[in-house]
């Protein structure tokens, strides 16, 4: 068991990243890697990434740095639990550069997503955080879950009608509380 992680190893890690790999490519944070970065948690257990184009020399880069950093990394990203949303790369936020390396957080409206097809209490928090950190909009995520309902069938574990349900009573809460505020 490694102990957890907390912004000061994402940050030793993004720069031993670039130091170590071989080529450019880009390295998309998820889950608690970007809730550290941004400042809504203090810690994670893992580090979940996604590659996208694959660094050279990544893989090796990564099998040391684990070891050295005494981190747990991932490859996992809301694509392992959901259709890729049009539009992803063009929502993920550039966070900085490491040598040849460009560091993104992933499309924070398909971490909402991914994070509501689970329902877990802390990913109900993660969607929560997100929004009022305005990292995504409500009509984001509806556009966004009604553009993957047809592809919906490639992911037998998922409930089309749960996810709806959790994606709408989100919106409901959320935009009744903007409308509360208005007043």
């Amino acid at each position: 068991m490694r102990p957890n992680v907390d912004q000061e190893k994402i940050e030793r890690l993004m720069q031993a990243l670039g130091r170590e790999a071989k080529g450019a490519g880009c390295i998309y944070f998820t889950g608690g890697a970007s809730a550290l970065l941004i400042g809504w948690r203090n810690s994670t257990v893992d580090v979940d990434i996604r590659l996208d184009p694959e660094p050279p020399g990544i893989f090796q880069a990564i099998a040391k740095l684990k070891q050295e950093l005494n981190i747990n990394i991932e490859l996992a990203s809301p694509q392992d639990f959901l259709p890729p949303l049009p539009g992803w790369r063009d929502r993920s936020v550039f966070i900085g550069k490491q040598g040849k390396i460009s560091f993104y957080h992933y499309d924070f409206t398909a971490q909402a997503l991914s994070k509501l097809s689970r329902g877990f209490e802390r990913d109900i928090s993660d969607v929560q955080a997100m929004y009022e950190q305005r990292l995504f909009s409500l009509k984001d995520l509806r556009d966004c879950f009604e553009a993957i309902v047809p592809e919906l069938v490639r992911f037998p574990s998922l409930e089309e009608d749960a996810l709806r349900s959790s994606v709408e009573n989100f919106i409901e809460q959320e935009g009744g509380k903007l409308e509360e505020g208005q007043q």
